[in-house]
């Protein structure tokens, strides 16, 4: 055991915390980073100036509390979001992982589980255990899909406090049917499920791809979460939010600390939603290039998964790890998710797509690839 763990051993941890790893991802200094699904166009010049403009006028009040109740952004958020959705219906928080924190600190608890299939976005066990919630794993197909009556199936034997199903899904980038959502809240109506669908990277789905807003009327125990960090570009400013049942807003509001939502972040996300347009331009473009991988990657005789998100999980490598040191050592960054024969990479900008694939293609002809 190193040094620090065992001063961390001597402290009077929490027994459900011992030998736990905190969440992380390489933070590398390489040219070209892919690794960990950030909008790589960043803010475009306009909103970054509207943003300045907003956060300059917050700053003279800084010496008042802000809007306990951030009413003007969730005004904004509900007609963003549009499926007749009210201020009533809308929680925002720095970040999605605090808004999941904060369902959780309201359901969840000790004697009480929540039920992940993985593989799926790694933070849920961790925000479990932060709460002392009991994480429970489901399982998936062999392809990593996940249908309607095996979720529902799972979800009647275990009998889950709160189900997370993620979609598109962290790591694989594939899309739930809104069938799975339906059979999950229906199964779970037992235990009293809060069913969380986490669409995180809803707006790069393929246009016909619906959201789960669409199944929140007369459901109230279903709860969509988004963020700002991905198609907005604002992943450095921690803003995330949901929709559901007022009453579900009602109770997060119990937990929540005082004013948990600065008057700078308040003032950041209104005016990236007032200057929408240009960002949503940005993802048609990164939705481009995540196609232009799957199909590089397919061309190189790879096996990507269908993609509704920013990035592309794909495997069919005899060394990914391999593979992935490789491309560091080209200057480029992507993540291994620990999957067998799998790696992850977020779709770039044009030119850092182009150094990827080639990067790749290289690698796997045996070739030592250009330093990007």
């Amino acid at each position: 055991m190193s040094e620090q763990l065992e001063r961390l051993d001597r402290l009077p941890l929490r027994d459900n915390l011992r030998g736990l790893s905190p969440y992380g991802a390489p933070q590398l200094d390489v040219p070209i980073l892919l690794n960990v699904n950030e909008n790589t166009h960043g803010v475009p010049s306009d909103v970054q100036a509207a943003i300045t403009e907003a956060v300059a006028k917050a700053a003279m009040g800084l010496n008042r509390y802000p809007d306990r109740e951030f009413t003007e952004l969730r005004e904004a958020l509900a007609e963003y979001l549009g499926h007749g959705l009210s201020p009533e219906n809308i929680w925002a928080a720095n970040g999605s992982n605090e808004v999941l924190q904060q369902i959780l600190q309201a359901f969840g608890g000790p004697g009480r589980t929540a039920l992940g299939f993985p593989p799926t976005y790694s933070m849920y066990p961790l925000l479990a255990s932060g709460t002392d919630t009991a994480y429970i794993t489901g399982v998936r197909a062999d392809d990593y899909g996940l249908d309607a009556a095996s979720a529902a199936a799972q979800v009647r034997e275990l009998q889950p406090n709160i189900v997370f199903l993620c979609s598109p899904n962290n790591p694989t980038g594939t899309g739930l049917g809104l069938d799975v959502v339906e059979a999950v809240y229906e199964a779970g109506e037992a235990s009293q499920a809060i069913v969380i669908v986490d669409e995180a990277y809803h707006e790069f789905a393929h246009d016909d791809t619906p959201s789960a807003l669409t199944l929140l009327p007369g459901r109230e125990r279903l709860i969509v979460s988004r963020t700002m960090s991905k198609a907005f570009a604002l992943a450095g400013a921690r803003v995330g939010y949901l929709a559901a049942a007022p009453e579900v807003t009602d109770a997060i509001r119990l937990v929540r600390l005082p004013y948990h939502l600065s008057a700078v972040t308040q003032a950041t996300a209104l005016a990236a939603l007032r200057h929408r347009e240009a960002l949503m331009a940005d993802v048609e473009d990164i939705k481009v290039q995540r196609d232009r991988i799957v199909d590089g990657l397919t061309r190189l005789g790879l096996k990507p998964a269908a993609s509704d998100s920013n990035y592309v999980f794909f495997g069919g490598l005899e060394n990914p790890h391999a593979v992935w040191q490789g491309l560091l050592d080209a200057g480029v960054l992507i993540r291994d998710v620990g999957i067998p024969g799998h790696l992850r990479v977020t779709a770039g900008t044009e030119a850092e797509t182009t150094a990827f694939l080639e990067a790749l293609e290289a690698l796997l002809d045996g070739r030592t690839p250009a330093r990007a």
